[in-house]
């Protein structure tokens, strides 16, 4: 089938749809829904079999639903309708919610129901839960929901009462701050929560903090700190804990309220974005993860099981800043000083990794002088993983990775991804050739041409697809909930087989026949030297995608890689009758630099 999918941006929902889709053999395009750009004579243009929205703000046109069939996916069970679904259910403390595929009518949400699937609403923030538990529903439904429309049998429920089994259509409205809004001298720390959950990516919840106005994002137990309700007790990883009335709680990130007729704000560190403001606080260090007894958060963490050492981290929307990454590095190399044979790295939900940090990066005095020391600390934290000889390590990858981020987890002995993870192992969308050792770690694992043919079409893959290019050494199918104990129980495994010892010792003599032929400094130092070309050259594409990046500005038009519907068979072959051309980094930077607002992509 040929499938166009509608979208206000390419978004981790939408990603999701898109390689499941192609995974299952239906040729897949995307066109965002763009304002000044006619939807209809878009859809007229790639003539589909089907039209479907997995993440769209605005009303598809009566021109394009009454002439192609027309799929809205909407994050809420069956009858659910409005625009805040998700964000009701989580502040409502909802245990469990769903995923509703319904035709496009003239209203909003209210056409006939072709697929709903429900899943559990876990104590997780709104984004996590997003690209977890719903993002698995809503594949479920959509691959449904095709399969249902392809059969030419199925007759779609509708939300009314006309129908036998009628379920009450529950409209609920625009969730805006006044509902949101936390009272510190009055709500518990799980009131507290639940509202900073339910906007912990967007909006945000609006709040006054040290003399201005702060949108809030995350949100984390504290089990232990006590304090006057609404005082700031403590900091720690760039996060600040503030008091409740029966606790206190973590907020990760705070992004100043937009001032009238000043650019758009964003996203920081909490302690970073206070900067003077911030009164004298103490810096708490994580507590012994051993502890059962505290109830806190940390964004690094260190356990083991027997023979196994698991090294989680969590870094919000996967970013991972200069310090982030020499912080994860201490604790690497504090991972490495214990009698392990395997060590584990990720494992828990969500995001691994989308490499450096660019909104730290855009806030920074000199944002070039920023990139290169981000690029830098990453690339420091993979060497370390690559030149791990006396245990083998795993990057257990629980969700999402791009850019950076995928290399990263390339740097390990084996990669285990969660069968709902999606992988977007390019650069070029953000103007930059590349580094964390790319050049040797990429080719190694899927050889020279299938990686020119990864980095030129810079497109997401699934988790099973990177398995089927040898990417991926093992895709496991559970749900986020239960993948860390997947992994830990993958991993004992491992360390108990007969043959790890040897495959350890082996690893020493590789590295050193590697160190006598191209030594990985080398690698490192042609990947930097292009970087460091790109940060200092103020006119380079890499700098306005960067602030097109942190500023959430929608790009002028459809990306045309995105607009180009292909099969996974048909992207295969065509990069077969590439193998023997030269790489095509540089002229997709060529590229890049003649049309640079034309590669923005949201993730």
């Amino acid at each position: 089938m040929h499938i166009l999918l509608v979208a206000s941006a390419f978004n981790s929902l939408t990603q999701r749809v898109h390689v499941e889709l192609r995974d299952h053999g239906h040729t897949v395009a995307v066109e965002l829904a763009l304002p000044e750009r006619p939807l209809a004579e878009a859809v007229r243009r790639h003539a589909p079999d089907l039209v479907l929205a997995p993440m769209l703000k605005t009303a598809i046109p009566r021109e394009v639903w009454a002439a192609y069939p027309c799929f809205i996916v909407h994050p809420g069970p069956f009858g659910d309708r409005g625009p805040s679904s998700l964000d009701w259910a989580i502040q409502r403390g909802a245990d469990r919610w769903g995923v509703t595929v319904l035709q496009a009518v003239e209203d909003m949400d209210a056409g006939d129901v072709w697929a709903s699937v429900d899943c559990v609403v876990p104590p997780v923030g709104k984004s996590d839960l997003y690209r977890g538990e719903i993002a698995d529903a809503a594949l479920t439904a959509v691959l449904l929901a095709v399969e249902r429309l392809a059969s030419g049998t199925h007759t779609p429920r509708p939300q009314g009462p006309a129908h036998a089994e009628y379920t009450p259509v529950r409209i609920r409205p625009y969730l805006d701050q006044s509902v949101r809004r936390i009272d510190w001298d009055a709500d518990s720390t799980e009131t507290v929560l639940r509202k900073l959950r339910a906007a912990d990516s967007q909006p945000g919840v609006l709040d006054v903090l040290c003399g201005a106005e702060w949108y809030l994002h995350g949100g984390h137990l504290e089990g232990g700190l006590r304090g006057a309700p609404g005082e700031l007790l403590a900091t720690r990883a760039g996060a600040i804990c503030r008091a409740t009335t029966d606790g206190a709680v973590w907020i990760p990130e705070l992004r100043r309220r937009r001032a009238p007729g000043q650019p758009p704000t964003y996203k920081l560190p909490a302690a970073q974005a206070l900067g003077d403001r911030l009164p004298s606080l103490p810096e708490l260090a994580a507590p012994d993860s051993a502890d059962p007894r505290r109830r806190t958060w940390t964004d690094i963490g260190y356990r083991e099981e027997g023979s196994v050492g698991i090294l989680s981290f969590s870094f919000p929307g996967g970013a991972m800043s200069t310090t982030q990454c020499r912080r994860l590095l201490d604790a690497y190399r504090q991972a490495c000083a214990r009698p392990t044979s395997v060590l584990v790295l990720g494992g828990q939900r969500d995001f691994f990794s989308n490499g450096i940090h660019l909104n730290v990066i855009e806030a920074a005095e000199d944002p070039a002088a920023e990139s290169w020391a981000n690029i830098n600390a990453i690339d420091d934290l993979v060497e370390a993983v690559l030149t791990t000889t006396d245990r083998l390590v795993v990057s257990a990858v629980a969700g999402n990775s791009a850019a950076g981020g995928t290399m990263l987890a390339l740097a390990a002995d084996e990669v285990w991804c969660r069968a709902g993870a999606v992988l977007n192992p390019h650069y070029r969308l953000m103007g930059l050739y590349g580094s964390e050792y790319w050049t040797y770690t990429l080719p190694r694992r899927v050889g020279a041409a299938t990686a020119d043919r990864l980095l030129g079409e810079a497109l997401p893959m699934s988790a099973a697809s990177a398995r089927d290019l040898g990417l991926v050494d093992r895709v496991v199918d559970c749900g986020p909930g239960d993948f860390a104990a997947e992994v830990g129980r993958l991993a004992a495994r491992l360390a108990a087989l007969p043959g790890s010892p040897s495959r350890i010792a082996a690893k020493k003599a590789e590295l050193e026949r590697q160190e006598c032929g191209e030594p990985l400094a080398a690698f490192r130092e042609r990947e930097l030297t292009r970087m460091r070309r790109t940060f200092d050259d103020p006119d380079a594409p890499y700098h306005a995608l960067r602030r097109a990046f942190v500023h959430k500005r929608r790009p002028q038009s459809t990306p045309p890689h995105l607009g180009l519907a292909a099969t996974t068979a048909q992207r295969t072959a065509a990069g077969a009758e590439r193998s023997t051309r030269a790489r095509v980094t540089e002229t997709a930077l060529d590229d890049l630099s003649r049309r640079p607002d034309g590669w923005y992509q949201e993730s």
